[in-house]
């Protein structure tokens, strides 16, 4: 029931795939009087089932009409400090355990009453390390999963903003991605992944070693499928032309807006392109329920990608009549991501 952006031809193939369902989360020992043998059957068990975070977060306004949150955590994920943004409520979320191995698995959930304006980022970089040829016990390595689901009530708006995902060589990832959206909620989000190290120098097996990157994305509103988009990404897809052309980046941005898109957002989007290194497309979605504008990004740079990206969530504040948006508290920029020169 997915529809394609009406730009032609995709800059990264998509291949559809079945998402495998995460493993229970439970720990259990069996007891035992040696100390010893506690530890040994403890080890073993998280080595079988790796680390289960999760967070679960709820907003509501207040009755100052400010958005304020409700929910909890699970090691290793923690939730940091709200700040109020005007009247839109900033969090921030971080992986303490330093990155994601094979057998973690990582949910995030949210859900926005009515009339709610949320930011959510991360505090660093997801880094997913290798999994494949690391364990004698799965020699063939054990993927790691992270899902991240959220519900926007009618007139709520949710701005999805993370860091960017850095898979390391024999690193195996499998994400999804659902938003579900009421009446005239919006939304916008941003997922960049690097595929390999920085510094890949064009030797060995390639950027991704035998590791592989697995995303599914979908976006509903009432309940009526507006995209599905799949993609599975590895040293082949990498190569290929018609995947990721020898780049090793890629980002997919999307903004489901609560009414019609001007016929120059598009023009926009692709004008905000200005000084960024990389290959960077857009497209849009008409649908009766308010316009999806799609825009992907494939190149050598998550900082030209993030930069793009914040341009055009400066873009659809403008087309909103919202002052400029500010960056978030935690992101790592230097320079200023809004300027074309």
């Amino acid at each position: 029931m997915g529809r394609a952006a009406e730009t032609g031809d995709s800059i990264v193939g998509l291949t559809p795939h079945r998402i495998r369902a995460p493993p229970t989360c439970t720990l259990s020992l069996t007891s035992c009087t040696d100390t010893g043998q506690v530890l040994s059957a403890t080890s073993q068990r998280v080595e079988r089932e790796g680390w289960c975070g999760s967070a679960s977060l709820r907003f509501h306004r207040s009755s100052d009409g400010r958005t304020v949150h409700q929910g909890g955590c699970r090691a290793p994920l923690k939730v940091s400090r709200a700040f109020a943004n005007g009247n839109t409520c900033e969090l921030s979320l971080l992986h303490t355990a330093g990155g994601l191995v094979g057998g973690d698995v990582l949910r995030m959930d949210c859900h926005l009453e009515t009339g709610t304006r949320v930011l959510l980022t991360g505090v660093a970089a997801q880094k997913v390390y290798g999994s494949v040829g690391r364990s004698r016990l799965h020699p063939r390595g054990r993927w790691a999963r992270q899902s991240f689901s959220a519900q926007i009530q009618d007139g709520a708006f949710l701005c999805w903003l993370p860091q960017e995902t850095v898979l390391f060589p024999d690193a195996l990832l499998e994400q999804r991605h659902q938003v579900q959206l009421m009446g005239s909620a919006s939304y916008l989000g941003a997922d960049i992944v690097r595929l390999g190290p920085v510094q890949y120098n064009g030797s060995g097996d390639g950027p991704l070693g035998r590791g592989c990157w697995r995303s599914r994305l979908e976006l509903q509103r009432n309940h009526r499928v507006l995209l599905v988009d799949p993609t599975t990404l590895d040293n082949a897809a990498i190569s290929r032309s018609h995947g990721m052309a020898g780049h090793t980046v890629v980002g997919t941005l999307l903004w489901a807006a609560a009414e019609p898109l001007h016929p120059d957002a598009l023009p926009a989007c692709l004008q905000a392109r200005a000084c960024l290194a990389g290959e960077m497309e857009a497209g849009m979605i008409h649908d009766h329920g308010g316009d999806l504008l799609c825009c992907r990004y494939r190149g050598p740079s998550t900082q030209a990608a993030r930069f793009w990206f914040t341009r055009i969530w400066a873009l659809t504040h403008r087309w909103r009549g919202l002052p400029p948006p500010r960056l978030p508290r935690v992101w790592p920029f230097q320079e200023s991501p809004f300027s074309l020169s």
